[in-house]
């Protein structure tokens, strides 16, 4: 049985070993030594920033959902009591993210355990949880207080499930990170990439800089998609969508305020 008595908010139960504080310790070292994970210089980077706004455009089998399920067992085991919500578009792929989470766990020594509330979801001896969520706006409300929000394949969540689930953010001042590889210049995903602002830290990983993706493959892959279909899934750009007759900018670039509607009566 795990106790939920005499914890402190950065502490550990009597006789659990004490980790280091969230803003103390090195997040990408903690995460090689301690969950056996690799990381590259720029997985180490997401890890590591301590920013509240995180937007990771990355290419198809870089590895955000790995890196991401580490930073938030960071998150969990240094932080007492906090919680950790990911929604993903579909139960799915919250459950994957859950099961790479709970393979951490398990090399930290802990027994992988619910909260005996939520279906997909992880609970620590230190009164932590993480929670995956399916991708329906109707089914994500509920839930205050988050220390670490995760928008997993952010670019295929719809924009009514994004604004349903900030909110979450309100009392805790919680962070929120965004992680996809882009689908067209279309939702917030693209809009928060392209104008953010300055509050979002924004991390672009491409196929050509990640050296676990052979050039080979990514040629044949170039040869059989097309240049429109392997730029968005591994160059991380935003392309046009499919069958528009004029490009998005142009279209943008002809409204005006300086004509005033023509008026039928």
């Amino acid at each position: 049985m795990w106790s939920m008595k005499k914890q402190n908010k950065r502490g550990a139960h009597p006789g659990q070993a004490q980790e280091p504080s969230a803003s103390g310790a090195d997040a990408a070292e903690w995460v090689k030594t301690r969950l056996g994970l690799p990381v590259d210089p720029l997985q180490a980077r997401v890890l590591r920033t301590m920013n509240k706004r995180g937007i990771l455009n990355c290419s198809r089998q870089w590895g955000k959902s790995t890196i991401t399920a580490a930073k938030a067992i960071y998150e969990a085991t240094h932080v007492a009591e906090s919680l950790t919500v990911v929604v993903s578009p579909s139960g799915r792929q919250s459950a994957e993210f859950l099961r790479k989470a709970s393979g951490f766990v398990r090399k930290l020594g802990i027994q992988v355990k619910g909260d005996g509330d939520n279906e997909m979801s992880l609970a620590l001896p230190n009164g932590s949880r993480i929670v995956g969520l399916p991708g329906a706006e109707s089914t994500v409300r509920g839930f205050s207080a988050v220390s670490l929000l995760l928008v997993d394949e952010a670019a295929r969540v719809s924009d009514d499930l994004y604004m349903a689930i900030r909110p979450m953010l309100a009392v805790s001042d919680g962070a929120l990170w965004l992680m996809s590889t882009p689908f067209g210049k279309r939702g917030f995903f693209y809009e928060t990439w392209a104008n953010g602002g300055a509050d979002w830290e924004r991390f672009r990983a491409p196929a050509t800089e990640c050296a676990r993706i052979r050039e080979g493959f990514l040629k044949e892959e170039q040869a059989t998609m097309g240049e429109r279909w392997f730029r968005q899934e591994y160059l991380c750009e935003f392309e046009d969508a499919v069958g528009g007759i004029f490009a998005p900018e142009l279209v943008e670039g002809a409204i005006t305020d300086e004509i005033a509607p023509l008026v039928i009566r």
